[in-house]
């Protein structure tokens, strides 16, 4: 014979003095054969009281009002997902990359032309010719040189840089030794190897000459000298690694309509 179920049932007696609402309703636990599933919990606020309400709804499906109060307030996604992620660059931030990414590559070109592109035929295109050297009253620089002549090509980039720094005091002068038209140059000037520098004052008179592979600061200090109007040069006789200028003749052309 199966058992009754045992019903308790638990009143409360409400009372001016200590306050209980009388509107409260007791509840009741019902104890049967099998243990409830998620029996909904009700109560009922004070009818005399005007805060709002919301509903919150339970495992089972029911619901039960709240008060705004008693919520937690959660973080929303959008700030979340805002602090875990970083904004992605602006237009500005990709047009400043841009534009330092161009200008990168210039100094890099510019850097590459002045150290490694430039060649003697630079050098002999922006040389001035011979005869209007000497007569424009300016120091001069007169470098004797040949296409085949390596030394001549190593420190070509040197001899740029300086002119171009001081051309507005100096003269660049550039003779090709393969030439015949500077026979009787090569003589004066006692060229026996080149790279052969030769350093002229205002009047033309050689003041000094540097041959072969040297240091560049050589070739400064002597173009500074000059084009400070100094007496003599620090360098007026020096000589390192050269090329034979007997091989000139292996290589002589006449082209007397030519400058270099």
């Amino acid at each position: 014979m199966m058992a009754a179920p045992l019903v308790f049932s638990l009143r409360i007696l409400s009372t001016p003095h200590h306050g209980i609402n009388r509107n409260f309703q007791p509840f009741l636990l019902t104890q049967t054969g099998a243990p409830p599933r998620y029996r909904a919990l009700r109560c009922q606020a004070n009818s005399e009281s005007s805060e709002p309400k919301e509903k919150l709804v339970v495992d089972n499906g029911s619901t039960s009002e709240i008060s705004p109060a008693s919520k937690v307030a959660e973080p929303s996604p959008s700030s979340s997902s805002s602090s875990a992620f970083p904004e992605s660059p602006n237009s500005d931030i990709n047009r400043r990359v841009a534009v330092g990414s161009v200008v990168a590559a210039l100094a890099l070109f510019l850097s590459t032309r002045l150290d490694f592109g430039i060649s003697l035929k630079d050098l002999t295109a922006s040389a001035l010719p011979y005869e209007e050297a000497l007569s424009n009253g300016k120091p001069t620089v007169v470098e004797f040189y040949a296409d085949w002549c390596e030394v001549c090509r190593e420190l070509a980039p040197d001899v740029y840089k300086i002119e171009q720094q001081y051309k507005d005091k100096v003269n660049f002068v550039m003779l090709n030794v393969d030439n015949t038209k500077w026979e009787q140059e090569l003589d004066e000037f006692g060229v026996e190897g080149i790279p052969h520098f030769a350093f002229l004052d205002r009047q033309g008179n050689e003041e000094g000459n540097v041959v072969g592979r040297l240091p560049r600061q050589y070739l400064v200090e002597n173009v500074n000298a000059l084009a400070a109007g100094k007496q003599s040069i620090p360098h007026a006789r020096a000589v390192g690694q050269y090329s034979s200028a007997e091989a000139r003749k292996v290589h002589q052309v006449t082209d007397p309509l030519s400058h270099g």
